[in-house]
């Protein structure tokens, strides 16, 4: 991401308070469901809460690929996307065939986003390293 471009300012903009909903949003469902210990429709209201900003966080990653101008950069962010992607794909299909076959537990499914992120992140790290020390080697 160029946060230096238009579309990368709009992003950072866009993602910061959609974070901070988030993790509001966390907070006060774990404290409400351990304080109220409700059920029914407002269990279901609160414990569907945090993932509200986490979906609109993927709204806003699109967003920042669709209004992109600089057609290098979004290229490289769709690349480490995918790369994330193949790995939160491959970590999550091994790992539910482990879980089946009872040598792994249950884990929850929101993990599935967190380990995206985190090999997005990852592989964007990596490129950058790549290129640095090809450029200064050339």
């Amino acid at each position: 991401m160029n946060k230096h471009s238009q579309a990368g300012r709009r992003y950072l903009r866009r993602f910061y308070p959609t974070m901070t909903a988030y993790v509001v949003a966390l907070i006060g469902a774990n404290w409400a469901i351990n304080a109220w210990h409700p059920s029914g429709a407002a269990l279901v209201a609160l414990a569907i809460l945090p993932a509200l900003p986490i979906i609109a966080v993927i709204g806003v990653m699109g967003l920042y690929l669709v209004e992109e101008t600089d057609e290098y950069v979004r290229q490289r962010a769709v690349t480490a996307m995918m790369v994330g992607l193949a790995v939160m794909l491959s970590i999550a299909t091994a790992w539910g065939f482990l879980e089946e076959g009872g040598v792994l537990p249950h884990v929850p499914a929101y993990w599935a986003f967190i380990v995206w992120c985190a090999a997005w992140g990852l592989a964007q790290c990596v490129r950058g390293l790549v290129e640095r020390f090809t450029r200064d080697a050339a």
